[in-house]
């Protein structure tokens, strides 16, 4: 588990992280999410020790990471693809994080076909590509048969079918009972990776909850009506206090659930041939929920009012 606790970080005048509280349970991929300059990296580095808390803490099983003996047993981490000697080959670069841990060198071997790196593992960091690159930091973070996993980003460069086996991998990490925490920017793909959600924004904590209970909050639900009955049905809605919204083919209902419409339809006699709830996405409630903690806004007619170049 990952206990967070007050963690602020000032960099002269600038406060990055501010007061940030939050638990990383272990058995689930948690997200975590934040409009550019919300201090998720800053973060990322104080969990790992890399940065120093201005004040608060954060604990990794109940220890501080400059408290662990031997870290990459207990927590693995990918926060930045390339860092790698451009030189050193993927098993050489394996190899020696193995050995300033204490790690059996066979594990090398291990992560190394774990990750589908075992035909190039003798060449150069330096000539791999960026997905081959988030592959060899997965393999790293992998090497100590860590409780624990960071990644940043970690879908950066892959195609898509290496897209849909990070989320697979990462959701049978967390199935082995691992606290598995990832940032990303691609909000569709942590909605269907992630259960759990850590939103943050200007350094703060924004909301944590479940993937669903965060959408459903932030987005709202409705209900889709199909119906020959259409007419009666709207003036029962909307007599029951429901906002009602024609379509091109039925109604969508907000303020009442699935249950009672049916009740209803059935108490007027009006036909169903559907009712099924619609619910916003994880992108729509990301951008509800944080758009006052967005630093940088930019202008959507800014383009269709700047003058064309001749």
């Amino acid at each position: 588990m990952i206990e967070a606790q007050g963690l602020t970080k000032r960099y002269g005048k600038t406060l990055a992280v501010d007061n940030l509280s939050f638990n990383v349970s272990p058995g689930k991929v948690t997200g975590f999410l934040g409009p550019n300059g919300a201090g998720k990296s800053t973060t990322m580095r104080m969990i790992l020790g890399l940065d120093n808390p201005t004040s608060g803490q954060v604990r990794i099983g109940g220890k501080l990471y400059r408290e662990l003996r031997d870290p990459l047993r207990t927590v693995g981490a990918l926060l930045d693809a390339k860092w790698v000697h451009p030189n050193r080959s993927a098993r050489a670069h394996l190899t020696w994080m193995a050995r300033s841990n204490r790690i059996p060198v066979r594990r090398v071997d291990e992560v190394l076909e774990a990750v589908g790196l075992s035909s190039v593992a003798d060449r150069r960091a330096g000539g791999f590509s960026l997905g081959m690159s988030q592959r060899l930091g997965i393999a790293a973070a992998l090497l100590g048969d860590p409780e624990v996993l960071l990644f940043d980003e970690p879908v950066n460069g892959l195609d898509p079918e290496g897209i849909l086996w990070i989320r697979q991998f990462m959701q049978r990490l967390a199935g082995e009972g691992r606290t598995v925490f990832v940032s990303s920017h691609l909000l569709s793909e942590m909605a269907l990776t992630a259960s759990e959600l850590v939103v943050v924004g200007r350094g703060r904590l924004i909301a944590q909850s479940s993937t669903e209970e965060f959408v459903a909050r932030a987005s709202g639900t409705s209900v889709k009506v199909r119906s020959p009955q259409l007419d009666v049905l709207g003036k029962v809605l909307r007599e029951q206090g429901a906002e009602v919204t024609d379509t091109d083919d039925g109604l969508l209902v907000s303020g009442l659930d699935s249950d009672r419409i049916g009740e209803l339809a059935y108490e007027n006699n009006a036909v169903l041939h559907e009712l099924s709830p619609q619910q916003g996405s994880l992108e729509e409630a990301f951008m509800h929920i944080t758009g006052d903690a967005v630093e940088y806004h930019a202008d959507a007619t800014a383009t269709e009012s700047a003058p064309t170049a001749a």
